[in-house]
């Protein structure tokens, strides 16, 4: 192959694998919440309240953060909107502080949860987070519940009654 020709396969190798990715969209980075960082659903300052959160990455818009996990998770399962999901993250409750949860942000869909634990959220109940199935397992020991996958969680286990409907003192 002569130089020139050379040159040009080179050039056109390099178009084509440019073109290959334009169609691939970047997954936006989680966004650490501030003082002045409130809850999409009800205007909860998120460093107010204990608990695992999360927040939601759309294509369009800002993000949406959520003062707990069963929250993000509600509208994650009955979604009312056509906004399309870019990116969901909750904190890692296996290093974040519980009544001061910041940092530790891990991807949502690849997260452990437990339900049904005596550990309560910003709203009551919650599914607390973890990065590592071990942590999960080791807060069930202390606290109860039950281990869930993210694609496990169902809208079922996502009401946000924090948890009224089953308190048999009122």
């Amino acid at each position: 192959m002569k130089r020139s020709n050379r040159s040009l396969a080179t050039v056109l190798i390099a178009g084509v694998l440019l073109l290959a990715g334009c169609g691939e969209e970047v997954k936006p980075n989680a966004q650490e919440i501030t003082g002045n960082t409130f809850c999409a659903l009800d205007g909860m300052l998120l460093l107010d309240y204990p608990g695992p959160k999360a927040q939601i990455h759309y294509d369009q818009g800002s993000p949406e953060f959520f003062c707990d996990t069963v929250e993000m998770f509600s509208i994650y399962t009955r979604p009312e909107q056509e906004r399309r999901i870019l990116a969901v993250y909750v904190q890692d409750m296996g290093k974040a502080d519980w009544t001061k949860p910041l940092g530790h942000w891990i991807n949502a869909e690849t997260a452990f949860y437990v339900a049904f634990s005596r550990r309560l959220g910003s709203m009551g109940p919650t599914l607390v987070s973890f990065a590592r199935e071990e942590d999960a397992r080791e807060f069930v020991k202390q606290y109860g519940g039950e281990v869930f996958r993210f694609e496990q969680v169902t809208p079922e286990m996502t009401t946000l009654d924090g948890g009224v409907l089953n308190d048999e003192r009122m």
